[in-house]
């Protein structure tokens, strides 16, 4: 099996509200990153995910047709 995926199933990403901020907390093994955003910022993130994945879907579509 590819080393990449074995690393992916070992990612875990939480999210959590910490008082007027999303908190989001990505751990790979021992690794860890917090990051911190305001709500506006939040939402933005959800609108750029989005908007790659879309993206992503139609990019896969074309190349089966």
């Amino acid at each position: 099996m590819d080393k990449n995926k074995d690393e992916d199933k070992n990612r875990e990403i939480s999210v959590d509200i910490e008082r007027n901020r999303v908190r989001v907390v990505i751990s790979h093994g021992e690794d860890r990153e917090v990051i911190k955003l305001t709500l506006d910022e939040a939402r933005d993130i959800i609108g750029k995910i989005d908007g790659a994945l879309e993206d992503y879907a139609q990019r896969k579509h074309q190349r089966i047709d």
